[in-house]
């Protein structure tokens, strides 16, 4: 919790809670991921998560209650979401919709399972490309992203298997093959970040669509979708098959591409080592939560343990600082990437570069708590003999 709680910028707003006996000034959980006013956001879901999964492991109510506080600010008494709006149809929006299953399965209040309803809603009639893939938000016609199969498939996934609806296993699965088929790079085995099909995007190759670059985060997200919405798949479901394949192959790329010193991943991984480019945290908590818990569920080869190892090693000696109070930080975050927008983003090599670098982000801090307990399952279940 003590690293959870320490996303602190002097100029908001911060109430004062005991952590592990020691008085620390931590955000109300609506002010994750920085932020000074409301707002529904895949980082809170992201972070709460991970804020759930230790409460799981080590049961400390103060963690659930602080998770809780955010449906609480955010949910109204109708099941409508603060800040949500379904007519902008952004894949983001509907990330965060998995804190709410948790919720509600143990507070059984009703408007969260309305709020679930809402948010499953928005995939019914969310646009769609003609192949059938999921636009990633209303203002990016025509575009798949890597980062959009974290935010909505998984959820997608969990919905179908907690509400009975197998028939939405094919399309969640569709999702997946879609988004390989757009971004895959054959020159390199990677997935670029992104593709528009009707190439119409300055930032979109005239031939393929496809974006410049492989992201690391965008990598990263994908990766943990493949290993997360394999929870709900059942094993026998047709093109379950195809999802492992992707991610053996996600896992060729993150072994083949780990800074063999560092253990950790450059920023833009195509370009891994050039001039310029960094070892950033976000896609290396990311790269290591996935093989972990891809070896834990057996669904990659154990040796890629070794790859995890000494890519969370890697994270504690590269990315990892602790203050005199015991207060821990992660570092070398990339803050934010996309591609195009009203302040265009080019998606080149170098606007990948120039994005702002932070400490303490959402998209770190709860990747790596994920991986720190999936390295804890692993030690306990005797993955090491």
């Amino acid at each position: 919790m003590t690293a959870m709680a320490q996303q602190v910028d002097k100029n908001q707003p911060w109430s004062v809670r005991m952590v592990e006996s020691e008085m620390i000034r931590c955000p109300e959980a609506w002010q994750l991921d920085f932020q000074p006013r409301l707002k529904w956001d895949y980082c809170h879901g992201l972070e709460l998560q991970a804020m759930l999964d230790v409460y799981d492991a080590y049961g400390d109510q103060r963690i659930f209650d602080y998770a809780l506080a955010y449906a609480d600010t955010m949910i109204h008494a109708d099941g409508s979401i603060e800040a949500y709006k379904l007519e902008e149809y952004n894949i983001d929006r509907v990330n965060t919709g998995k804190v709410l299953f948790r919720f509600y399965e143990q507070t059984k209040e009703e408007r969260y399972r309305k709020a679930i309803d809402l948010l499953r809603s928005q995939l019914d009639t969310h646009p769609r490309n003609e192949d059938g893939g999921f636009w990633h938000k209303q203002v990016y016609p025509n575009q798949m992203w890597l980062d959009g199969l974290y935010m909505g498939a998984p959820f997608y996934a969990e919905y179908a298997y907690r509400n009975s609806r197998p028939q939405d296993y094919a399309d969640v699965i569709k999702q997946f093959v879609l988004a390989a088929k757009h971004t895959y790079d054959p020159t390199n085995g990677l997935y670029r970040h992104a593709c528009d099909v009707k190439r119409q995007e300055r930032w979109a190759d005239k031939n393929t669509g496809q974006s410049a670059h492989s992201w690391g985060r965008a990598m990263g997200w994908y990766a943990m979708a493949l290993v997360d919405v394999l929870d709900f798949l059942p094993k026998h479901e047709p093109g379950r098959e195809e999802v492992l394949k992707i991610l053996n192959n996600v896992a060729v790329q993150i072994k083949r591409l780990q800074h063999p010193e560092a253990g950790v991943w450059y920023q833009v991984l195509d370009k891994s080592g050039e001039p310029g480019n960094y070892l950033e945290s976000t896609c290396s908590t990311m790269f290591t939560y996935a093989l972990f818990k891809a070896v834990r569920m057996e669904y990659i080869d154990k040796s890629y343990l070794d790859v995890a190892i000494k890519g969370y090693e890697g994270i504690l000696k590269t990315f990892i600082e602790v203050g005199e109070n015991g207060v821990v930080e992660i570092t070398n975050c990339c803050a934010v990437a996309g591609l195009g927008g009203k302040v265009y983003r080019s998606g080149s090599y170098e606007y990948y570069l120039s994005e702002p670098i932070r400490n303490n982000d959402p998209k770190a801090v709860g990747p790596f708590i994920m991986a720190s307990l999936e390295w804890e399952r692993l030690q306990r279940f005797g993955c090491f003999k």
